[in-house]
C-alpha cells in the first residue's frame, strides 16, 4: 500500500505492481528535480512547469484523475483550460509512450498515468514506510536513505496555482518526515562511527525533533566525546529557548546518558517522549508506571476558500476530538492549547508530532461546498511516518452541530481502535520479561480476545504483571475483572468464587481511577453477573456518560437489556456500538444481543439472520453458536439450526440449553422461547 495526497490530505493507495527492479522501462526521480531516465539515458523534460507538475501530480495519484480536477489543481483561471491540459498531456505523452505501450490513460473524463512497469522512487519509499520499516536490514536502510536526493518535485513552485502549491507543500513535509523516519531506524542499527553521519542529515532536515538531540548526545557519550556533547547540548538550548519550546527532555536525556557513561547502573530510566514526562509529572507517578500512548490532534485545515476563520469548523472538530479522546483515559492527549499554538506558527501537523515527541499524529481537513461537508483525516505513527488509518467522511449539512457530532464520534471511535491494536500487536512482539506495565496490559487484551480458556489463563497473568507494576493502572485491572467474568460466564471455573473476584477486581480499577469509563464498565458486568440488574444499569450508563465514544459501555448495555431490560433500547445500543467500532474484537457479542432482543421482541426470522451473522465474526464462542441455533431453530430453519448445535458440541461436547441459561440472565418467560427452541432442534 502506498500514501498519496489529495487536497492536502494523504490516504492509502495501492501501488504493489510498481517496479523495483533495474530493468525497469522507465526509472522516475521525484525526489530532487525531476528526472526520467529510459535504458541509462536521462530523457529531455518539458519546458513548461505545468507539464511536469502534472506529470509528477499523476505518477502519485492514487486513482484516474478527472480532467475538471486537474484543471482546478494547476490553473488558477486559464482562458482554455481544458485545452491548456491537452496539450500538457500530449507533452507527457511524447515523454513517456513508447509504440507498444500508451502510459497516459485517457478514458471517458478521467486521466490515468500507467507506471506499473516502472521504478519511482517516492513510491518506493512510500511502500516501504507503509509497510513498516522497523525490522528492515541496514542495507535496504541505506539504499531508501539514498533516494533522498532532494525536496519532492525540487524547483517546481508554480505561481497562481493555489490548490496544486498546497498539493506540494504537503507531500514534501511527507517525505521530510519519511526521511527523518529512515534516518532514525538507520541511526539505530548501524555502528556509531556511520551513524553520526546519519545524525547529521536528521538533525539539517529536523533541528526541532527531540529524538534526534538525544540520539546524537547518547551517541557522543558512548564514544567519551564529552566536550562536543556539552557544546551540542548548549547549542541545541539556544536553539529550543529562542522558538519558545522545552528543552528540558533534552537536558535529562543528556544526564541519563552521561550517568550511563560513568557507570551508574542504577540511573533512574529516561522517558524520552515529551509527552510521557509530561503525563509522569502531571499524574504524580513514575515515568515508567504512568507511561501511556501519546497523541496529538491538530486543527483540522478549512479548505473552504478565503482565509481561515480562527474558531471555525476545523477548530471545532478538533477541539470536540480532543476533548473526546481524553475522555477514553487511555491515551495522553496533548492539550489543545500547544497544537493550536503550533498551528499558528505554521508548523505542519507532521513536524509537530516529532516536535512533540508523541507516538501517534491526527491530521485532516474540512470543505464545505454548499449543502455538503467533506472531512479528511489520518492517523500517522510519528517515529515511522506511517500512515496507520486514513478517511473521507461525506455528509449533507441539515443541522452542522449533528453532522459534526457524527464525524467527531467515528474519528475518535476510529482513532482509539486503531490505537490500541497497533499497541496489542506490537505488545505481543516483546519479550515477556522486559513488558512494562502498559505493554503487558495489552499483552493481555491480546490474549483476551482470543476468547477461549487457554488464553484467558494467560491474559489473566499479564493484567496480573501490569497491576503489580502499576498498581494505579486502572485499566489492567478492569482487564482482569473481564477475565475473572469470562471465568464465570464460560463455566470455566467455580461460578461463585469468579464472580467474587470480578467484583473485587473492577473496584480495584474503581479506586485508581473513578474517571475511567472502562472501570465502570467492568463493575457494570461483574454486577450483573451477581443478579444486580440496577446497579449494572448505573454504572454502565456513568461509563457512557463519563465517555459517549466508549463503544463497549454501550456494547455491555445492548448485552444487559437484551435479557434483563428494553429489547428496543438494545437493538439501539447494539447498532450504536457497531458504528463506533466495527470491527471490535466484541463485534460477535453485539450482533449476538440484538439476535436475543428480537427473539424477546417474537421477530425470530430477523433474530435468526443476526445470530448467524454473528457466528461468522472470528473468536465466536459456544455461547454465541447457541444464539444462532435457537433463533433458527425458533424460525422454524431445522436443518441450519442442528449444524449448528453439532459444531457446538464439537467444542463443548456435552452442551444443553441450561448452560446457555446459566450464562445468561432471562426472565422466566423469555428463558422459555430458548427452551423451546433447543426443543425444535429435537436434542433436548
Amino acid at each position: 500500500m502506498e500514501v498519496s495526497v489529495e487536497g492536502g490530505v494523504e490516504v492509502p493507495v495501492d501501488s504493489s505492481e510498481t517496479r523495483r527492479s533495474d530493468d525497469a522501462a522507465l526509472r522516475v526521480r521525484l525526489l530532487g528535480p525531476l528526472s526520467i531516465t529510459r535504458g541509462g539515458a536521462m530523457l529531455a523534460l518539458p519546458a513548461s512547469r505545468k507539464a511536469r507538475g502534472l506529470f509528477g501530480y499523476l505518477t502519485l495519484a492514487p486513482r484516474a484523475a478527472a480532467r475538471s480536477q486537474l484543471c482546478e489543481l494547476l490553473w488558477d483561471v486559464p482562458n482554455d483550460p481544458r485545452g491548456e491540459l491537452r496539450w500538457c498531456l500530449s507533452k507527457i505523452r511524447g515523454l513517456v509512450d513508447a509504440p507498444d505501450r500508451r502510459r497516459v490513460d485517457a478514458r471517458a473524463d478521467t486521466i490515468r498515468l500507467d507506471l506499473t512497469d516502472c521504478f519511482v522512487d517516492a513510491i518506493e519509499i512510500m511502500r516501504a514506510l507503509q509497510d513498516g520499516i522497523e525490522t528492515l536490514p541496514p542495507a535496504r536502510l541505506r539504499m531508501l536513505a539514498a533516494l533522498f536526493a532532494g525536496d519532492f518535485l525540487e524547483g517546481m513552485e508554480i505561481d497562481r496555482s493555489p490548490v496544486f502549491s498546497s498539493w506540494l507543500t504537503a507531500q514534501r513535509r511527507r517525505f521530510r518526515d519519511g526521511h527523518a523516519a529512515v534516518l532514525e531506524q538507520l541511526v539505530k542499527s548501524v555502528p556509531d562511527d556511520e551513524a553520526f553521519d546519519h545524525l547529521g542529515t536528521w538533525l539539517q532536515i529536523a533541528p526541532f525533533e527531540r529524538r534526534v538531540h538525544e540520539a546524537l548526545l547518547d551517541a557522543l557519550a558512548r564514544c567519551g566525546r564529552l566536550r562536543e556533547a556539552e557544546e551540542h547540548l548548549a547549542a541545541s538550548a539556544r536553539l529550543f529557548e529562542a522558538e519558545g519550546l522545552d528543552h528540558a527532555p533534552i537536558r535529562d536525556a543528556w544526564r541519563a546518558a552521561r550517568a550511563k557513561t560513568d557507570g551508574a547502573a542504577a540511573a533512574r530510566p529516561l522517558v524520552v517522549a515529551a509527552a510521557s514526562a509530561a503525563s509522569s509529572v502531571a499524574e504524580g507517578g513514575s515515568p515508567l508506571a504512568a507511561r501511556r500512548a501519546s497523541i496529538a490532534v491538530m486543527p483540522f485545515a478549512d479548505q473552504t476558500g478565503g482565509a481561515a476563520v480562527p474558531g471555525g469548523p476545523g477548530d471545532g472538530l478538533a477541539y470536540d476530538v480532543i476533548t473526546r479522546l481524553a475522555k477514553l483515559r487511555s491515551l495522553f492527549v496533548i492539550a489543545q492549547g500547544t497544537v493550536f499554538a503550533l498551528r499558528d506558527r505554521n508548523i505542519a501537523p507532521h513536524d509537530a508530532g516529532r516536535m512533540l515527541g508523541v507516538d501517534y499524529i491526527v491530521s485532516g481537513s474540512l470543505r464545505r461546498q454548499g449543502k455538503r461537508v467533506t472531512v479528511m483525516v489520518e492517523l500517522a505513527e510519528t517515529q515511522t511516518a506511517r500512515i496507520v488509518w486514513a478517511e473521507v467522511f461525506d455528509r449533507t449539512v441539515d443541522d452542522a452541530l449533528l453532522v459534526f457530532d457524527d464525524i467527531g464520534n467515528s474519528i475518535v471511535a476510529s482513532i482509539a481502535h486503531e490505537v490500541e491494536a497497533i499497541e496489542r500487536n506490537r505488545a505481543i512482539l516483546r519479550p515477556p520479561n522486559s513488558l512494562d506495565a502498559w505493554e503487558a496490559h495489552h499483552r493481555g487484551l491480546w490474549h483476551m480476545y482470543r476468547f477461549n480458556q487457554v488464553d484467558n489463563v494467560q491474559a489473566q497473568h499479564f493484567f496480573e504483571t501490569a497491576v503489580r507494576l502499576d498498581p494505579t493502572f486502572a485499566r489492567a485491572h478492569a482487564g482482569l475483572s473481564f477475565t475473572h467474568f469470562q471465568n464465570a460466564f464460560q463455566g470455566w471455573a467455580d461460578r461463585r468464587r469468579e464472580i467474587d473476584r470480578a467484583i473485587d477486581t473492577a473496584g480495584q480499577s474503581l479506586m485508581a481511577d473513578d474517571r475511567d469509563p472502562a472501570a465502570h464498565w467492568a463493575m457494570g458486568r461483574a454486577l450483573w453477573l451477581r443478579g444486580r440488574h440496577d446497579q449494572s444499569f448505573v454504572e454502565l450508563e456513568t461509563a457512557i456518560d463519563l465517555s459517549p465514544n466508549f463503544a463497549l459501555g454501550h456494547y455491555t448495555l445492548a448485552f444487559v437489556h437484551a435479557q434483563t431490560g428494553d429489547p428496543d433500547a438494545a437493538i439501539n445500543y447494539a447498532d450504536h456500538s457497531r458504528q463506533l467500532s466495527p470491527f471490535d474484537p466484541l463485534l460477535f457479542g453485539m450482533l449476538g444481543s440484538r439476535a436475543m432482543a428480537l427473539v424477546r421482541l417474537n421477530r425470530f426470522a430477523e433474530a435468526a439472520d443476526w445470530g448467524v451473522k454473528a457466528t461468522a465474526r472470528p473468536n465466536a464462542h459456544a455461547h454465541i453458536l447457541a444464539i444462532a441455533a435457537y433463533c433458527l431453530a425458533l424460525a422454524g430453519r431445522l436443518d441450519e439450526a442442528r449444524t449448528y448445535m453439532a459444531a457446538i458440541r464439537k467444542m463443548v461436547p456435552d452442551y444443553r440449553v441450561d448452560d446457555f441459561l446459566t450464562a445468561m440472565q432471562f426472565a422466566p418467560d423469555d428463558a422459555a422461547l430458548f427452551r423451546e427452541g433447543e426443543k425444535r432442534i429435537g436434542l433436548g
